[in-house]
């Protein structure tokens, strides 16, 4: 995520973007309709299995292999890429959105997964959780060594049970990917098939 440079801004980006990699999913087992207390239950397990891998002591390329699989474990991935490609995922082949789908979820771990070493010994809380339309609102509060404590929002669909989006203060994860993937399209000069090259080796 491309934050605004003000101190501790940056790493509370990274920070949200790793719990993203775990997160964007589904409770443990199948989708279902979620309640408030499985919300809860999910950003719960979530927060968990990333600090588990963060205090692993692991090398960086298999704490992002880890992140990766625990990103294929909870992720809602068609509906996300189809997020972030925005209006050019209608013009995408099933193949092309397959294939996107696969490079961004490996995009997302590497990015993300990079950081790990700021995340050490943080903390995330639930603050409370609220209904919104067909959706839960997870409120959390997130503390990282030396930094003051931040705001970090989940979104978890009333009936799939799947985490969809997150906000950091305000800034929404999922737009501020789709601005980048955009990006990558304009370079591109709208070639999906480039685009999707590019991506799987960014990160």
């Amino acid at each position: 995520m491309g934050f605004i440079d003000r101190r501790g801004f940056i790493g509370r980006g990274f920070f949200a973007g790793v719990l993203a990699v775990g997160a964007l999913g589904v409770l443990p087992g199948a989708a279902q309709a979620a309640s408030a207390a499985q919300a809860e239950q999910l950003v719960t397990a979530l927060v968990r299995d990333v600090n588990a891998v963060i205090a692993s002591g692991a090398s960086e390329p298999a704490m992002i292999a880890e992140f990766e699989r625990i990103f294929v474990r909870y992720g809602d991935m068609p509906y996300i890429a189809a997020y972030v490609m925005g209006a050019d995922g209608r013009r995408a082949t099933g193949e092309q959105k397959k294939a996107f789908t696969a490079a961004f979820q490996g995009y997302a771990a590497r990015k993300y997964g990079k950081q790990f070493r700021e995340f050490i010994g943080s903390e995330i809380t639930v603050a409370g959780t609220q209904k919104v339309k067909n959706a839960y609102q997870v409120a959390t509060v997130a503390k990282l060594r030396g930094q003051s404590p931040f705001e970090v929002t989940f979104f978890v669909g009333e009936k799939s049970g799947r985490f969809y989006n997150m906000y950091v203060e305000g800034v929404n994860m999922l737009l501020t990917e789709r601005t980048e993937i955009g990006a990558m399209l304009d370079r591109r000069r709208g070639d999906i098939d480039a685009m999707i090259a590019d991506l799987r080796k960014a990160g």
